[in-house]
This record gives structure tokens, sequence and C-alpha cells, in this order.
């Protein structure tokens, strides 16, 4: 089973393509989308098009079962991270929609913990670890590409638990 994870962002989206089995996953792709943020046609509503499009051409290419995406989240020192996420996150969870892959949210914590045994983990911390995970020869960089690995990650161990089935069939 591939799993796509998307780490949201306005100027960088990262994401990660593991497919395999639960313990063993296996890096297919990854990469990040730069949103150019500057000039005359640099809007915010450009760049989700410019996001809608590229997502959806590496949706179409990877053709994953299933996509994991970060939830929300709000630090009391920067308020306005969340709203500025939310914009992209709309894209993604709409590309997703529009394929009928099955979504997967995950709270940036619960990525943490899975991948490093630390819900507080910082970005040197999450790069090492996924580093480690797939044998790279250096820690994925920017950081939103270990994210996003870190998440498609998370979201194929949570499907193969069980766990999103269950969730799956309640919200149904």
């Amino acid at each position: 089973m591939r799993v796509v994870g998307i780490d949201p962002g306005l100027r960088l989206t990262g994401y990660g393509c593991v497919a395999g089995q639960p313990g063993r996953p296996e890096l297919v792709e990854a990469g990040v989308f730069r949103l150019v943020a500057k000039g005359p046609l640099r809007s915010i509503s450009a760049r989700l098009v410019e996001l809608s499009k590229d997502l959806g051409e590496v949706l179409d290419r990877l053709e994953p079962q299933a996509v994991a995406v970060e939830g929300l989240f709000t630090h009391y020192a920067h308020p306005t991270t969340a709203v500025v996420m939310a914009h992209a996150r709309g894209v993604v969870l709409l590309e997703v929609q529009s394929r009928g892959l099955r979504l997967i949210e995950l709270k940036p914590a619960a990525v943490k913990k899975s991948i490093t045994g630390s819900g507080r983990a910082d970005k040197a911390q999450m790069q090492r670890a996924v580093q480690h995970l797939f044998s790279l020869p250096e820690p994925p960089d920017p950081p939103d590409v270990a994210d996003a690995l870190a998440i498609a990650v998370c979201g194929a161990e949570r499907l193969a638990t069980g766990a999103e089935a269950i969730r799956f069939a309640i919200e149904q």
C-alpha cells in the first residue's frame, strides 16, 4: 500500500510517499513544493492554485491508496500560523477528496512521538530520525520533507494496525 504524507505550508509544502510492510517502510519519493511568495502574481490565492496543480500531479503520478496530512496546530506565540496553514490544508483536503482517496489526519505530536519517541521532538530530531529510518546518507532537507515522510510513515502504520479503519467506520 502506498501512502503519501503532506506537510502543508504556503511557502514550502513537503511531500513523501512510502510503501511496504508495517515496520519496514520503503521510500518511494519525497520532495517539496516551493511556492513563490514574492512578485505581483504571488498572492495567497495564486500560491494555492500552484499548490493544487503541483499536488494533483504528484497524486496522479504516485497513485497512493491514502494520503496522510498534518492536522492544524496553534502556538500561542504565533497564532496566525494556524490560519495560514489552514489555507494550504484546505487545498490538500480538496485534492485528496476529489480523487476519492482515503484521508488520514494526524496531530503533529502523534507523528513526532511515533517517529522519535517524543511528542516534543524538534525539526533536527525529526530529520535525523527519518534519515535513520530510511538509511539515508544525509538528513532530508528542507525539514518539511522529513516531516512529510514521517507523516506518511505514521499514516501507513495507522492503516496497517486498523486504527484508521475503526475511526473511518465510526465516522460513516
